[in-house]
C-alpha cells in the first residue's frame, strides 16, 4: 500500500506533518523504535512509529532520522506522548534526509495503527502468494521431471531417478533405487560413477556439479553403466541434468512471496522486535495455523554457502513446510510442532555424513513453543547448534532435552521480559563500546568464562592485568553492579546467553 492510503484511514486521524512529494512510496511493514540508531533492525519500506523516547535534545532527531533514510523506510510517525506535536528539529531533519512524517495523535495507541495497517498488508500479501503460487503450478503442470523420465523410459528403455542427498526420491520409477546409492554418490572421488548392488549397475552423475556443493545437489540414477554409453547417449544425461537444475531451482523459494515472508519472519524473531510483530507476520508464512512450533538451527563451517546450508535444511525437513532464513551464517527454520522431528533428522545426518568432507553440519533443535514463545525457541535451537558444533563431528545433533538448565530457563521467560532484562543491563555496555570504540563486553564475557581470573583473563584478551582492572571497574560503574558478587556475575551470565 502506498504511504497516501494512510491519510484515507479516517479513524487512525494520522496527519502529514512533511513530506507531501513521497506519498507514493510502498509501505511494506510496520514496527516500533525508540532507539538511537534502529537501522540495522529495518531493511527498507517500513512505516517506523516512535515515542521519541532516544531524544535527549535537539542534536539527537538528525543522527535518528539519518539512521532511517540509511535503511530507507518508508516513513516515520511521532506520538505526542511525550512532546505533544513533533519538535521542529524532527520535522527540519525528515526534510532534510526526505523521510515523510506523521504524527500519531496522543488519543491513538501505536498499537491501533499497526494492527490496522497490518491487517491490510496482510490481505494484499496473501492475495500475491496465491497468484504467485497459482502461476507455479500451471508452470509445471503436465511437464514436470515425471514426465520427462517416462519418455526417456518409454524411448530408450532407460530408467532414471532424480533423488536428493538425504535418499528422498524427487521424480521416477515407483521402485526406488537402492539406499547406498546415495553413500555411493556422496563419497565418490569423481563424477559420473558407477556402482553395482545386485544384479544390475547403476551410474550416478550430479545435477548441478560445478555450481553446487555435493552435499547440497540433487543426483541422476540411471540403471545402466554409462562406461558403455555412446556419446549420445551421455549427452543426453547432461541435456537431462540440465533440466533437473531448472526444477531444482523451481523449488528455492527463496525469490517467491513464500519464501521472502519466511526469510522476514526469521530476521524479525532474532531482532528486537515484539512478540505481537513476530505473531503477526508468522501468518503470513502458511505456518500460523499451528498451535506449536519448533526451531531448528543449522550450520556448516564455512563449506556450505548460505543459500545451500538453507536449502539443504529445508531438504533435511521437508515434508514440515518449514518457514526458513539465514542469520550471520547459521540457517534456521521454524516448523509445526513433531515429535518425530529428532529421529527424522538423525536419519538424514547419517546418510548425509559421507559427504560432508570437512564441512562439520551441526543441527540445534528447540523444544515445543506456542506463537509469543518463537524467539526463545530460535535461541534454544541456536545453542544447541553451537553444542552440537562442540562435539566435533562430521555431522552433529543436539536436542533441547540436552541443553543446559539456564538454556531452558531462559528459553520459558517471555520475550519480552527477557528482552528489556538483557537491554537494562547490557545496553549501557553496548553503547559505551559503540561510542568510544572499546571493548567492554568482550571483555565481561572472558572475564565470566575464566570464572574472574585476572591472570587467565589478561592472557586471553591479550592485555596488561592492570588494564583489565581498569575494564572491569569501568564496567561495574556503568552498569551499578559488583563482578565480585555471584549475583551479579549470575545476572551478566543469563544476560550474555540471551545475545
Amino acid at each position: 500500500m502506498r504511504l497516501r492510503s494512510l491519510l484515507a484511514m479516517t479513524d487512525l486521524g494520522l496527519e502529514l506533518v512533511t513530506g507531501e512529494e513521497e506519498l507514493d512510496r510502498f509501505v511494506r511493514w510496520v514496527v516500533t523504535q525508540d532507539l538511537p540508531d534502529p537501522s540495522r533492525y529495518l531493511s527498507g519500506g517500513e512505516l517506523v512509529l516512535t515515542g521519541m523516547q532516544w531524544r535527549s535534545g535537539p542534536q539527537d532527531s538528525d543522527a535518528f532520522v539519518a539512521a532511517l533514510a540509511r535503511a530507507k523506510v518508508a516513513a516515520l510517525a511521532t506520538g505526542d506522548a511525550r512532546y505533544g506535536e513533533p519538535p521542529e528539529d524532527i520535522i527540519e531533519a525528515c526534510r532534510k534526509y526526505r523521510v515523510p512524517l506523521f504524527r500519531v495523535h496522543e488519543q491513538v495507541a501505536f498499537a491501533t495503527v499497526t494492527e490496522r495497517i497490518t491487517r491490510l498488508l496482510s490481505t494484499g500479501r496473501a492475495a500475491d502468494l496465491t497468484a504467485i503460487l497459482d502461476r507455479h503450478r500451471q508452470l509445471v503442470s503436465g511437464t514436470g521431471l515425471g514426465s520427462v523420465l517416462e519418455l526417456i523410459e518409454r524411448d530408450l528403455d532407460m530408467r532414471c531417478w532424480v533423488m536428493s542427498t538425504t535418499g528422498r526420491v524427487v521424480a521416477g520409477p515407483i521402485a526406488a533405487p537402492p539406499a547406498q546409492t546415495v553413500t555411493a554418490f556422496l563419497s565418490a572421488r569423481r563424477l559420473p560413477c558407477v556402482i553395482r548392488t545386485g544384479p544390475r549397475p547403476y551410474s550416478l552423475f550430479a545435477v548441478d556439479e560445478h555450481g553446487t556443493s555435493r552435499v547440497a545437489d540433487w543426483m541422476l540414477v540411471f540403471d545402466s553403466d554409462c562406461s558403455d554409453w555412446p556419446e549420445q547417449r551421455r549427452a543426453l544425461a547432461g541435456e537431462l541434468a540440465a533440466i533437473a537444475s531448472l526444477e531444482r531451482v523451481r523449488h528455492d523459494d527463496r525469490q517467491s512471496a513464500e519464501g521472502r515472508l519466511a526469510e522476514e519472519l526469521i530476521q524479525l524473531i532474532v531482532s528486537d522486535a515484539k512478540p505481537a510483530e513476530i505473531v503477526s507476520r508468522l501468518e503470513l508464512t502458511g505456518l500460523g495455523v499451528a498451535d506449536s512450533y519448533i526451531a531448528v538451527a543449522a550450520a556448516a563451517e564455512d563449506t556450505l554457502r548460505p543459500r545451500e546450508l538453507r536449502a539443504l535444511l529445508r531438504e533435511i525437513l521437508y515434508g514440515r513446510t518449514p518457514a526458513a532464513g539465514v542469520v550471520d551464517g547459521e540457517a534456521i527454520a521454524l516448523i509445526p510442532a513433531d515429535d518425530t522431528v529428532l529421529t527424522s533428522i538423525g536419519r538424514a545426518l547419517e546418510t548425509l555424513e559421507p559427504g560432508l568432507a570437512g564441512a562439520h553440519l551441526s543441527i540445534g533443535v528447540s523444544g515445543v513453543v506456542d506463537g509469543e514463545g518463537l524467539r526463545g525457541a530460535v535461541e534454544e535451537a541456536r545453542y544447541a547448534r553451537r553444542m552440537a558444533a562442540g562435539r566435533g563431528r562430521a555431522a552433529a545433533l543436539v536436542g533441547h532435552d540436552e541443553l543446559a538448565t539456564h538454556m531452558m530457563l531462559l528459553s520459558s521467560v517471555p520475550d519480552e521480559v527477557r528482552r528489556m532484562f538483557r537491554l537494562r543491563l547490557m545496553d549501557p555496555l553496548v553503547s559505551y563500546d559503540q561510542d568510544n570504540g572499546a571493548d567492554l563486553v568482550h571483555t565481561l564475557e572472558v572475564f565470566l568464562q575464566t570464572n574472574g581470573s585476572w591472570t587467565r583473563s589478561a592472557e586471553l584478551l591479550h592485555v596488561h592485568v592492570n588494564t583489565l582492572r581498569y575494564r572491569v571497574a569501568r564496567i561495574e560503574e556503568l552498569t551499578g553492579r559488583d563482578l565480585s558478587r555471584l549475583e551479579d556475575r549470575v545476572d551478566f551470565f543469563l544476560a550474555l546467553a540471551l545475545g
